[in-house]
């Protein structure tokens, strides 16, 4: 029901500005977030906060990354954390070019949920100067200069194996992919992801969710050179602490900011893990705002 217009063709949906500004005044204002989904989830889960940005007159478009939400490959058919964030990483390069006077660069506001704090740490270094801004919304945020699968192992030590409640490993279809596809259980998205949520929002996740990697166990998230100080720590980062989220709690959130110096910080009440669902207006606010300063 809401996943046909969040996410069209298993790609992207991109969601313009109106109004009645001047094209040229709009084109000033106007910032471009490009949305990314945690584990298991899909590119649906925004679907409340980009139609407020779009209400503010910008633009937002919500990615499937493989294998999730609409997007057509199976679980078992991507292989590699990279091909998982491939959606992603061709979205970027997709961008237009600079102009000789740089008047043509489209540089977007990349925001990370949860698991997404990988995918866009990638993209960062990959393009950093197509992003003005990486936003990780209560999400992994690995600093320069250790793997990515740390902050993953980090996160499992802290909360403990019991954390996960119904949450189940799944049985491996492919060889190639080291470890399990997880799932989420309906009572770990009811009280830890979805706690706050309006009770439709968890119905329509729990018929949403599909299962996925994550990838620990891949060369590129064990890899301790993968993220550069000169690319992705160059970038501008802001780091979303939810208070109330029960996912990644707020003591490990800020643990992770603490690890990655520079990083801005910015807190963020009344929400729960999913806080694109639970406050979609009040983040959708917050993100113009820190759109704004990074022009």
């Amino acid at each position: 029901m809401a996943q046909a217009p969040m996410s069209t063709g298993g790609g992207a949906m991109e969601l313009g500005g109106g109004g009645h500004e001047s094209v040229e005044r709009r084109r000033r204002h106007q910032h471009h977030f490009v949305l990314v989904h945690g584990l298991c989830h899909g590119a649906w889960c925004w679907y409340k906060a980009a139609a407020a940005l779009r209400r503010a007159g910008h633009r937002a478009t919500a990615l499937d990354m493989a294998a999730s939400g609409a997007h057509p490959a199976r679980v078992d058919e991507v292989r590699t954390f990279e091909d998982y964030s491939r959606p992603l990483l061709d979205a970027l390069a997709a961008l237009p070019p600079a102009g000789g006077d740089g008047d043509d660069e489209e540089r977007v506001v990349l925001v990370g949920h949860s698991q997404g704090g990988f995918s866009v740490a990638l993209a960062a270094e990959r393009f950093p100067e197509r992003v003005a801004a990486v936003v990780l919304l209560t999400a992994a945020m690995p600093p320069v200069g250790r793997p990515m699968s740390a902050t993953t192992e980090e996160h499992v030590n802290y909360v403990g194996a019991e954390f996960f409640l119904d949450s189940m490993e799944l049985e491996q279809q492919n060889a190639d992919i080291p470890g399990n596809p997880v799932i989420f259980g309906p009572n770990f998205m009811a009280q830890i992801l979805y706690h706050l949520s309006p009770q439709e929002d968890l119905t329509l996740g729990l018929s949403l969710i599909r299962p996925t990697n994550k990838f620990t166990g891949d060369a590129l998230m064990r890899d301790p050179g993968l993220l550069t100080k000169e690319r992705y720590g160059s970038t501008r980062r802001v780091f979303v602490v939810v208070e109330d989220d029960r996912g990644i709690p707020a003591e490990f959130q800020r643990r992770m900011v603490a690890e990655s110096p520079g990083v801005e910080v910015v807190d963020f009440a009344g929400a729960d893990h999913m806080a694109m669902i639970s406050s979609p207006a009040k983040l959708a606010e917050l993100l113009v705002r820190i759109a704004d300063k990074a022009q």
